[in-house]
């Protein structure tokens, strides 16, 4: 195949998109139409996902920021929630027999407001009407009536018993450590020695009737105690009276209207019996006494108690709430129960203060979480694989257990988990998880993987117009015409290096649009054409190409070493890519072979350095493999070659340069000198076959500098592997000059091809002896190689025979 049939066609370095495809004169003309570019892959997953209630189908969005995957998600749920059905309003109300854990309640969306303020009213009535009625004259008279019967009841009982008392000569007296029967002599108390001076039998009698009356006054103090907690019962009765009549009428309709909610009914009867029971807590609190010169504020009873903690209010005429949580820490997912602190450095709390996490509001919904910042904060991927476990969300302090001391806090009800947790992540995150996380794969079982690259078809050429449009209409940019879409459209093929594809990097063409419409509005323009967009693509490229321009200024003033006119034996121009974070570009590098008797075979310079990577050594090492199998089959191999990247003083990987190093073998092994205008990339394998390469854009590019620089002859050019033609999106400049047939690029599938473009020799096929023939490439690469196997056998010979000479000694 001669040099001409490799070239590449100039129609082939580039995909030109058509304007005409697209019938707009400019964006704004669609810019209210519905459209959004998508990969049906991760669309089937999404879709898969979402349709699946089933515990553990929770979804992974993978692939590289700024392909659209948050922008997908969002919006798939908008349509998805949109003929939904709202999930509960969750509420936290007082646990009158277990304080410390508050109860949560589930009422229908939009009713947690209502019943928050169906309480705030009750309590309202009650502390306006309780202390009315606690001071109503009829309740006066009806408490004075019960104290004063229980009264005179525990009168008539003393007196009865005085009355016995007096009758036996005893009286009844209270002295100071209570009531006590004494023995009476005319009118008065007996004295000590009166006592004593009565006779034996008459004593005894005293003390015999003394003891009666006493048994008979505990007797009736007894009774006077039952009569006391009679009292208070009667009287409790009668408050409870009071406040059923007060509570009831304000209660019995909330029964009412909450009829079916078997927990707020449960509430609301434990409110009731709580009402009653502190009725006090309504009547007017008498002030503290005052100390001079100090202000003791007045103490009112709390009624926090009697509230309701609306911890999540859904909106009943929206679908299934989507929530994304941007920080995911602990709190922010799970919730928090803060505390107020008082005078004294003491912290309080109570079920009011209980806050809703993420989880709570996306509950009944959908969470959108970045896998990244749920991983780096601390306790929140166990928590969350936790309540995915249990389907439950609880709220705990999760730093109890590292505190010195335990202090009191709240343990509220769980709340049952219905969420479809979204994480959104790279696939590096994904499979670390998927390997090294047991619970992932349990808890994530739809991954939706989104794509760098798009196939370009009709439609999705359309879908892009209407993404630049949409841009532009919500950004306030300048419309773009057919051609500025064709341009931008043309750069995303080059993104991806596929004339066949798009790239699916959302950020990075937004960016082109904003800054494409920046140039067009400080020049004037009313439309962003193509021209724009080119301006837009130069200068990003200038802001960041320093280092590049230093490079091919050394390059140009030869103070990195790169010859692009001549021929030279055993020297050729190989090709590498430099990425500077967000910038790449390609730079030539020198490579030299020396060819030797011996037997070491092929020895990489860089390797003995440990400056290659593990591929880059692969990709020399089968240039052993590839000798061997085209060479040595009638005869064994014996040599030495040295392999270097000249000036090369960084790491180096890869095996796109496998196929230079191959020419420049063949030529030192030849003799035939390579032309130093042709620059060669493409990796081979053992059978001479040329493999595709990455980077050919930016490798053609930077080589096609250094020849600008040094001035262009038309015998320049870049030899590419056959399979990179569709990569190819070469820019104007180079395109240009190829069409002024002042450069060149060649593809080649075999090494043969290569060979002779770069030697002007043909390669040689074999022939039947296994020879080649004479003058070719492979001819002199052979005659080379046994004319070393034939010296070195001579050396081997003489060194054995002047080892058989007997050794002649010194006299």
């Amino acid at each position: 195949m001669s040099e001409t049939d490799c070239r590449v066609p100039v129609e082939k370095l580039r995909w030109v998109c058509d304007p005409a495809l697209f019938n707009f004169k400019t964006t704004e003309e669609i810019a209210n139409l519905e459209g959004n570019i998508t990969q049906d892959r991760a669309l089937a997953a999404i879709e898969f996902g979402l349709g699946m209630s089933n515990n553990g189908f929770n979804i992974y969005l993978a692939g590289e920021p700024g392909t659209g995957r948050t922008s997908t998600i969002r919006q798939m749920l908008k349509k998805f929630v949109k003929d939904t059905c709202p999930p509960s309003d969750w509420c936290y109300v007082n646990n009158f027999h277990t304080p410390d854990a508050p109860l949560a309640i589930a009422l229908p969306a939009g009713m947690g407001r209502a019943f928050a303020a169906d309480m705030r009213e009750l309590l309202d009535y009650m502390r306006a009407n309780v202390p009315t009625a606690l001071e109503s004259k009829e309740y006066e008279t009806n408490r004075v009536s019960i104290i004063e019967r229980f009264q005179e009841r525990n009168g008539e009982i003393f007196s009865d018993l005085e009355q016995e008392a007096g009758e036996k000569g005893f009286a009844l007296q209270r002295t100071v450590s209570g009531l006590v029967i004494v023995p009476q002599k005319e009118g008065r108390n007996f004295t000590q020695e009166e006592y004593e001076a009565l006779e034996k039998d008459e004593r005894e009698k005293l003390d015999t009737v003394g003891r009666e009356l006493t048994e008979k006054l505990n007797d009736a103090l007894r009774q006077v105690r039952e009569n006391e907690k009679a009292l208070r019962d009667a009287l409790a009765q009668l408050d409870r009276e009071l406040g059923l009549s007060a509570v009831g009428h304000h209660l019995n309709p909330l029964k009412e209207k909450y009829q079916g909610f078997g927990k707020v009914q449960q509430y609301l009867e434990d409110v009731q019996e709580d009402l009653l029971l502190n009725l006090e807590d309504f009547k007017p609190q008498v002030a503290p006494p005052q100390i001079p010169g100090l202000k003791i504020p007045k103490q009112e009873p709390t009624f926090e108690r009697y509230e309701v903690n609306v911890l999540v209010e859904n909106n009943p005429d929206n679908g299934a709430p989507v929530i994304f949580e941007s920080n995911p820490t602990y709190n922010n997912l799970f919730g928090r129960i803060e505390n107020i602190m008082q005078m004294g450095g003491m912290a309080t709390t109570n079920f009011t203060l209980i806050k809703p996490g993420a989880l709570h509001r996306a509950n009944g919904g959908y969470l959108i979480l970045d896998a990244r910042e749920v991983l780096i904060n601390p306790f929140a991927w166990e928590s969350l694989k936790r309540c995915i476990r249990n389907m439950e969300i609880k709220i705990e302090d999760v730093l109890e257990q590292y505190r010195f001391m335990t202090v009191v806090s709240l343990k509220p009800e769980p709340v049952p988990l219905n969420a479809k947790i979204i994480m959104i992540g790279s696939l590096w995150i994904y499979y670390l998880l998927y390997y090294l996380e047991p619970d992932y794969r349990k808890f994530f079982k739809v991954k939706a993987d989104f794509d760098s690259q798009i196939n370009r078809t009709p439609e999705v050429m359309q879908d892009y117009a209407l993404f630049v449009a949409a841009h532009c209409c919500k950004e306030g940019l300048l419309p773009f015409d057919p051609t500025g879409v064709a341009a931008l459209l043309e750069h995303a093929s080059r993104l991806v290096e596929d004339q066949d594809r798009l790239s699916s990097q959302f950020m990075e063409l937004s960016d082109l649009i904003r800054e494409s419409s920046y140039w067009a509005k400080r020049g004037g323009a009313q439309v962003v054409d193509r021209s724009w967009v080119k301006r837009a693509i130069h200068e990003k490229t200038y802001r960041s190409n320093r280092i590049e321009e230093r490079i091919q200024e050394y390059l140009a003033q030869g103070i990195i070493l790169c010859d692009t006119k001549g021929s030279v034996v055993g020297q050729i121009n190989g090709l590498s890519v430099i990425t500077m974070g967000d910038y790449t570009f390609g730079r030539p590098s020198r490579l030299t072979i020396r060819v030797s008797q011996g037997r070491s075979g092929m020895v990489n310079i860089e390797r003995e350095v440990k400056l290659s990577g593990p591929i880059h050594d692969k990709g020399v090492l089968i240039l052993t493999g590839y000798l061997a199998g085209k060479f040595g089959q009638e005869q064994p191999l014996s040599y030495s070659a040295h392999i270097c990247f000249e000036q090369s003083y960084e790491g180096i990987e890869g095996d796109s340069a496998s196929s230079a190093e191959l020419y420049g073998l063949l030529s030192a092994f030849s003799g035939l000198p390579v032309k130093q205008g042709i620059a060669v990339t493409g990796s081979v394998n053992q059978h001479g076959q040329i493999q595709p390469i990455g980077g050919a854009n930016y490798k053609i590019e930077g080589f096609f500098a250094v020849c600008k620089a040094k001035g262009l002859t038309g015998e320049q050019g870049v030899i590419v592997p056959k399979i990179n033609e569709h990569n190819l999106m070469l820019s104007d400049e180079v395109v240009q000059a190829v069409s002024d047939g002042m450069f060149h690029i060649w593809s080649v599938s075999q090494v043969e091809e290569g060979i002779e473009i770069l030697t002007g020799v043909p390669a040689g096929k074999v022939g039947e002896d296994g020879g080649y023939p004479e003058g070719t490439v492979n001819f002199l690469v052979q005659k080379k190689l046994k004319t070393m196997l034939d010296n070195m056998r001579k050396l081997q010979l003489q060194d054995k025979e002047g080892k058989d000479e007997p050794v002649k000694l010194l006299e």
